[in-house]
């Protein structure tokens, strides 16, 4: 059974849970900030999402990180590396991908994460 969360844009989840994989989508809730603000905001929300179906940012597998501004990737990397922190055995496997967004988004971010066994 497919397990599906609601978020605020029409057509589309913030995540979804199949057995143990949790994926989930986040971008910043404020687009007035610059590149490295909307990915501290964005992975605060990947932070809440993983929480809300059981499992957090040490059981990440694979993130893949889209970025409007390639030239200020070293201010994603600098939030991004705080956020997931200097234990490399909870460090995922990550793309980073220049893109246009919508808007004034900077920053979008995708992950696949294991739930631990008992919270399914």
């Amino acid at each position: 059974m497919i397990e599906r969360v609601a978020g605020i844009y029409k057509g589309r989840n913030k995540s979804s849970v199949y057995k143990d994989l949790v994926f989930s989508v986040a971008t910043s809730p404020d687009t007035d900030v610059g590149t490295k603000e909307q990915t501290r905001q964005a992975l605060k929300v990947i932070s809440e999402n993983l929480k809300e179906l059981g499992t957090s940012k040490e059981n990440i597998l694979s993130a893949q990180v889209y970025i409007a501004r390639m030239h200020e990737k070293s201010q994603m990397d600098e939030a991004w590396c705080t956020w997931i922190g200097q234990n490399q055995e909870h460090w995922p496997q990550r793309a980073c991908l220049g893109v246009e967004l919508e808007g004034d988004v900077l920053v979008e971010i995708t992950v696949v994460a294991v739930r631990p066994q008992g919270c399914y």
